[in-house]
């Protein structure tokens, strides 16, 4: 649905409102007052604020420390893609993003430490840089999160937290040997007295990459090198003021395709990835009820390409420069146990220099958001709250939410969500001017269609067709890129009889308004087109999830689960609808017209996918070992049948499950030793999930000070 911005300012109004009623009600304390010492789970993404994760209205997720440890798992995307509702597609440069609820990678904003990460080339960032070696948790939250994190969290929030320590001296080394000859080395050094805290870590990860297409004159990933290296530092100045400095470097070097190379030079050619992170924040506790934070974020992304053709031309895109500066201050309100009210304002600088661009462009941004979040009366928690964004090349934006939870019982509880995303036009789509050598292809950021189009039709590049319509598609696209945007809502039950058991379920729908989509506006004399963009569709998706764990006794438990999930283009099912898409039920056959039956969404979608883990700890003999399963439905990557569309005749990638086992034994209390096998069975598909390298046979050695 397509929220006005008077629909939206009438949110924000009843959202004002609901926060003043709940201040005015006594000193009732909530049922589910929050203690940070407890050993339940506590989550800081979804509210900003320390909550637990049990008693949160929004719909979230968390990987703990235990279960990477108890995994074996070394990357990020190892994780991500053995949790429900979420899996890995692999991007055009082997890079791997995140799919969450059916929306793309592109709408799901990766954060480290609560701040973000920069380096989306074509929408995507690659999740597979970031290693697990100082994980202290990762929260996953589900559905438009824009009203506390702006541009880019459309479809929800990923926040790695990373580890500090808490007390005394603390280091730890470790070696992990792997199928096609991947070795992951990473240290830990942590240390903390008075009032001094220092955390050091460093990883470095490469492989040989792996071929799933012998004789191609390419590998599918090819050899690559990386390394990552973070230090933070604390000050505890008082127990009311406190202050910490985080860096990171991460550096990646991957060798390119030699077929590629040595059309062009003797030398296989390396491209070299470099970022930058560093963050500064300021904790001050004025006094038990008020408390400010301060953070000054800097990041940068550089990818040097080396690759030139023969006239000194970029073959590979030439080279990527992003800079992310971002000062924010929060005050937050405690002025009782059942409300906290938090403020805060912010500000983005943000540019881009790249080969491909017609012109270095600068973002700048400022935004306020507001969040009440509030118990009404016993077991009844609000949290209302919105943001307001404006920046200097689209329309402001005002992101309000809303979610509530409800205890029905000791044992029961219900909760709803719904919020507005937004995710503002990239670089990319703004300024892209890109022609690609090999197949012949061009493709033109909005802002430079007028140009570029009138260029070529002087070079005598466009067929007559495309330069005679010339002024009608320049007239077509004089008008800016507005913000795809989305409202989302989840509407979940969680129910827990006992310790040992609990279960929970979500619906959740997302319906994503002005979605941007590459389309072709001019033709080539070489037969190939020219490519911009342009907000058309309305999408969405739409399911439901549910996960159980389940300690069976001492030492064993079991967990799992399931997502349901449909999508469509709305457009696409009038067409279906109304009979004008046809298809062949074979090449011998003749068209027929399709129905809404013979629609089947959005490319590169399951319709099932499932997880389940069995894991056994034995702590007397310091032994532990699971067994995890992934299952993914059938999906189509592309249209087979030359309709524009997926539908139940085209070419479908047949349904798949991964399994994976691990074990771990420390000895002597310092040493821990595991072994496990990824991918038991060797699945691959080199057509369609080039992220799945085959079986990997692991071995690593842990040794603890």
């Amino acid at each position: 649905m397509l929220i006005s911005l008077f629909g939206k300012s009438k949110l924000v109004v009843s959202i004002v409102a609901l926060s003043f009623l709940s201040l005015s009600h006594g000193q009732q304390s909530p049922s589910d007052t929050l203690d940070i010492t407890s050993l339940e789970q506590i989550v800081l993404t979804a509210t900003r604020t320390a909550r637990h994760l049990s008693s949160l209205p929004i719909a979230a997720d968390i990987v703990t420390a235990e279960e990477i440890k108890k995994t074996n798992s070394v990357r990020l995307s190892d994780l991500l893609s053995e949790q429900t509702g979420l899996i890995t597609i692999p991007d055009f440069d082997g890079g791997e993003g995140i799919q969450l609820q059916g929306m793309d990678s592109q709408y799901i904003l990766i954060l480290i430490d609560g701040v973000p990460l920069v380096g989306r080339k074509a929408g995507t960032l690659d999740i597979g840089r970031i290693t697990t070696g100082n994980i202290k948790q990762i929260e996953i939250i589900k559905g438009a999160s824009s009203s506390l994190y702006g541009s880019d969290a459309l479809g929800g929030v990923i926040n790695i937290i990373t580890q500090t320590h808490e007390s005394g001296f603390q280091a730890s080394v470790e070696h992990r040997i792997a199928s096609f000859n991947n070795q992951n080395s990473t240290s830990n050094i942590n240390f903390k007295k008075n009032r001094l805290g220092v955390d050091l870590f460093f990883n470095r990860f490469s492989s040989d990459g792996y071929d799933l297409i012998p004789d191609d004159g390419a590998q599918t990933i090819e050899p690559f090198l990386n390394h990552t290296g973070t230090v933070r530092f604390t000050y505890d100045f008082s127990k009311m003021l406190k202050a910490s400095a985080y860096g990171r470097i991460y550096d990646e070097q991957q060798y390119l395709p030699a077929a590629l190379t040595l059309q062009y030079t003797d030398v296989i050619q390396v491209d070299t990835l470099k970022e930058y992170n560093f963050n500064l924040k300021v904790d001050w506790k004025l006094n038990p009820k008020w408390k400010t934070e301060f953070d000054l974020y800097a990041t940068r992304y550089t990818l040097n390409s080396p690759l030139d053709s023969h006239d000194g031309s970029s073959i590979t895109g030439g080279d990527f420069d992003q800079r992310l500066i971002r000062p924010e201050v929060r005050a937050i309100f405690t002025p009782n146990k059942r409300n906290t009210l938090m403020a805060g304002i912010g500000y983005n600088q943000e540019t881009v220099v790249r080969e491909a661009f017609v012109e270095n462009p600068e973002f700048d941004s400022q935004y306020f958001y507001l969040q009440h979040d509030s118990y009404l009366f016993e077991g009844f928690n609000v949290i209302a709250g919105f943001r307001y964004d404006t920046h200097s090349l689209y329309n402001s934006q005002l992101s309000p939410k809303l979610a509530m939870r409800y205890q029905l019982t000791d044992e029961l509880a219900i909760k709803g969500s719904v919020g507005y995303g937004f995710k503002a036009p990239d670089f990319r789509q703004l300024y892209l001017n890109y022609s690609n050598r090999t197949i012949g292809y061009s493709v033109i950021g909005v802002s430079g269609v007028k140009d570029r189009l009138n260029q070529l039709v002087t070079q005598g590049q466009l067929t007559t067709d495309s330069a005679g319509r010339i002024n009608q598609i320049i007239e077509e696209f004089s008008e800016p890129l507005g913000a795809e945007n989305s409202v989302a809502y989840n509407l979940g039950l969680s129910y827990r009889p006992s310790s040992s058991f609990k279960v929970s379920l979500n619906l959740f729908r997302n319906d994503i308004n002005d979605l941007i989509e590459t389309l072709p506006i001019a033709r080539l004399t070489n037969g190939q087109n020219v490519f911009s963009y342009k907000n058309l569709d309305q999408v969405f998706t739409q399911g439901v999830e549910g996960n159980f764990k389940w300690s069976l006794f001492d030492g064993i438990s079991i967990q799992g689960g399931y997502q349901l999930l449909y999508t469509a283009d709305k457009s696409a099912e009038e067409k279906f609808e109304s009979g004008e898409i046809f298809a062949k039920e074979s090449v011998f056959s003749s068209a027929i017209k399709l129905s809404k039956n013979d629609y089947r969404g959005l490319f590169n979608r399951s319709r099932h996918m499932a997880n389940f883990k069995i894991f056994y700890n034995v702590p007397s003999l310091n032994f532990d070992t699971n067994l995890r399963a992934t299952y993914r439905s059938k999906y189509a990557l592309f249209d087979t049948n030359s309709n524009n569309y997926l539908d139940r005749f085209d070419d479908f990638a047949t349904g798949y499950f991964i399994w994976e086992f691990a074990m771990n034994k420390v000895f002597f209390k310092k040493y821990k030793f595991g072994v496990g096998v990824e991918n038991i069975f060797d699945y691959t598909d080199s057509l369609n999930a080039t992220n799945i390298a085959g079986r990997i046979v692991y071995a690593q050695i842990n040794f603890t000070l």
